[in-house]
């Protein structure tokens, strides 16, 4: 009888993980960038925004582009601190995530395309920043966060 093989104590490091916080620092910043656009879009002419009859969440579009406006200002913010693997930048990306998944929620009817591609953009961000696990401060990369670790499921440690 041979002794079951346990996993080694530390973390395996992935390049994947490292590679999924770019992605979503990228796809974050765009997101921020574009939304500035439309919440100027917003600000400056909201004529341009078809207006439905009936939603539930009508709101004035002027408000809407201020809100656009300051969540892509905090998404470009955040995205920049991604970019350099700040550890508050994950937590705050999954957060701006959300808000601008609400935030394109509420105004699908005015934009229904473009709302749902964002909406889809911003899940992929919330999911990429949270699957991937930067190194901490006792692997090999440090506490800068180059390079990723994989922490694996509890079944596999």
């Amino acid at each position: 009888m041979t002794a079951p093989q346990t996993a080694p104590a530390h973390a395996a490091r992935h390049p994947w993980a490292q590679g999924l916080m770019l992605f979503a620092a990228v796809i974050l910043m765009i997101t921020g960038v574009l939304d500035v656009l439309r919440g100027i879009m917003g600000i400056v002419q909201d004529q341009v925004f078809l207006v439905t009859q009936g939603y539930v969440f009508r709101f004035d579009l002027t408000g809407w582009g201020w809100a656009h406006l300051v969540l892509g200002a905090l998404a470009v913010i955040v995205s920049l601190g991604l970019f350099q693997s700040a550890r508050w930048a994950r937590f705050a990306g999954v957060a701006i995530a959300g808000f601008i998944i609400i935030a394109h929620f509420l105004s699908l009817p005015y934009s229904p395309v473009w709302s749902t591609l964002m909406i889809a953009l911003s899940g992929l961000v919330m999911w990429a920043l949270c699957v991937a696990r930067p190194a901490d401060s006792s692997g090999a990369a440090g506490a800068s966060g180059a390079g990723g670790t994989y922490r694996g499921t509890p079944r596999e440690q």
